[in-house]
């Protein structure tokens, strides 16, 4: 455990335990909520929470505030953090649907604080300059706070010299392709790897073996083989994991932590498993859509059978059991939503060839809720684990160190959840841009009813009460 964490951890153990209000000079805080049963990826205990500006600045019984949020009946939560999205991001010929404004409204409806979005740098731009023209794109529309991961592909490894610049920028986490136009080789992964690790920054990676990918994909359309049923075949999870294994035994070589996007199988949840049994620094996500979807959807018609088009694809019923023992067992450390959605029409494109569909779904509204829902409700994991997933460890991971967590000196990042609420899913009872949703029909029971960002309430009972712009930049070091 990192040692913000430990303070961290500390300083909110005494306060529990003690049970007495840490009041660092005040006797009557901004915001106090009160009654709630507080749950953190450490223990769940009945206490109220004092806000302070930002931060949370005290935790005990009887604290004063000018403003009071009764929590009577409600779980006190941390913000959940999401540390992979991808908003207005332009792949191929489209850009993904929900702009900064709509997918951190939906994310905030959603019960998350935080984000991490994604970096592509054109040809006549530095690193720094593409972070500063992302986050010029990013800061006016923003509701909630954010960062970014910055992308090492190929046109990258010849300026391998300014990662220490746009780590010194707050963009400490470098995104790795093995798949795409973006897809680095055996020798490109050393070099970007290394010049990572050289900063203390995190890789994360994008695992698949994209010679074997193509190949299939020439072999089935050369078949007639076009329909979106196809998509799955033709990355298999064989292939996955065996891309995880290899990535991962380059870091180790070089001796960096490394952090595995979008686990979709339970092969390779078993090599992440062995490295860490191996006592090496790695953590995988896996997705909404891989722990409630199967491969089935790819076989409904027309265009529906190419909205689930995502990659890695989603998998079978014994891959979607074998994530939730994953999740359960430790040995997948955290839920993200590779959130990447695009329109029925833009998803129609491909449905007479499957590879050419743009891939990615919609998930950060739900996410948090989701995982409360069939995980949490059915046993399969506790309300601390629920947290740690979705909140603690995707923000200690890639060192947002003021998130995730309900401690002194945290920002004031908390959602109040009623776990006794139904929550009917819809597109329009979303907040995303798509017009779809994949999870359209189900019934969550549990949901976010106030979402809180630095101290200010910017949801409450499913009404937006944040602004575009209010979401801070997140400097990482």
């Amino acid at each position: 455990m990192s040692s913000w964490f430990q303070i961290s951890y500390v300083s909110l153990t005494f306060s529990l335990k003690s049970m007495q209000p840490l009041i660092r000079g005040v006797d009557m805080f901004d915001t106090v909520i009160k009654n709630g049963t507080i749950v953190t990826a450490y223990e769940t205990i009945q206490a109220d929470i004092g806000i302070e500006g930002e931060k949370i600045a005290a935790i005990g019984h009887d604290l004063r505030g000018k403003q009071i949020i009764d929590a009577t009946g409600k779980l006190v939560t941390p913000g959940a953090v999401d540390i992979h999205v991808h908003l207005e991001m332009p792949i191929g010929k489209f850009t993904s649907t929900d702009d900064f404004f709509t997918g951190t409204r939906a994310a905030a409806c959603g019960g998350t604080t935080c984000i991490v979005d994604f970096v592509e740098r054109q040809p006549d731009e530095t690193m720094v300059e593409a972070i500063a023209a992302r986050r010029a794109l990013a800061d006016p529309k923003t509701v909630i706070d954010y960062s970014l991961h910055m992308t090492l592909g190929p046109n990258e490894i010849p300026i391998l010299e300014q990662v220490s610049e746009a780590y010194a920028a707050g963009c400490t986490s470098f995104k790795l392709y093995m798949a795409y136009g973006l897809r680095l080789n055996d020798g490109e992964l050393l070099r970007a790897l290394t010049a990572v690790s050289h900063t203390n920054g995190i890789p994360v990676v994008h695992a698949e073996n994209w010679d074997i990918i193509t190949t299939l994909i020439s072999q089935n359309l050369e078949a007639g083989r076009t329909t979106p049923h196809w998509h799955p075949r033709s990355r298999p999870a064989k292939m996955e994991a065996e891309a995880t294994g290899r990535v991962i035994d380059i870091a180790a070589m070089v001796g960096t932590p490394i952090h595995i996007f979008h686990v979709s199988c339970d092969a390779t949840v078993q090599r992440i498993a062995a490295a860490r049994q191996r006592g090496l620094p790695v953590t995988g996500e896996t997705c909404p859509q891989y722990l409630f979807q199967t491969w089935d959807a790819y076989d409904a018609p027309g265009v529906e059978g190419a909205l689930p088009v995502c990659s890695p694809p989603i998998r079978s019923q014994s891959e979607q059991d074998a994530l939730w023992q994953a999740l359960a067992d430790g040995n997948l450390q955290m839920i993200t939503t590779d959130h990447c959605p695009f329109t029925h029409e833009e998803k129609a494109t491909g449905l007479f060839d499957y590879s050419q569909i743009p891939g990615g779904v919609p998930s950060i509204e739900m996410r948090f809720a989701s995982i409360y829902h069939k995980g949490v409700r059915t046993g399969l994991l506790t309300p601390n684990q629920w947290i740690d997933l979705c909140c603690t460890t995707p923000a200690k991971t890639v060192g947002l160190t003021n998130k995730g967590h309900i401690g002194i000196g945290f920002d004031a990042d908390m959602v109040i959840f009623d776990p006794n609420v139904k929550f009917f899913v819809t597109a329009n009872s979303l907040h995303e841009a798509a017009g779809w949703t994949l999870y359209n029909g189900l019934t969550l029971h549990g949901w976010p009813i106030t979402t809180i960002s630095r101290g200010e309430i910017i949801v409450d009972n499913g009404q937006l009460l944040g602004r575009a712009g209010q979401g801070q930049f997140v400097k990482r070091n």
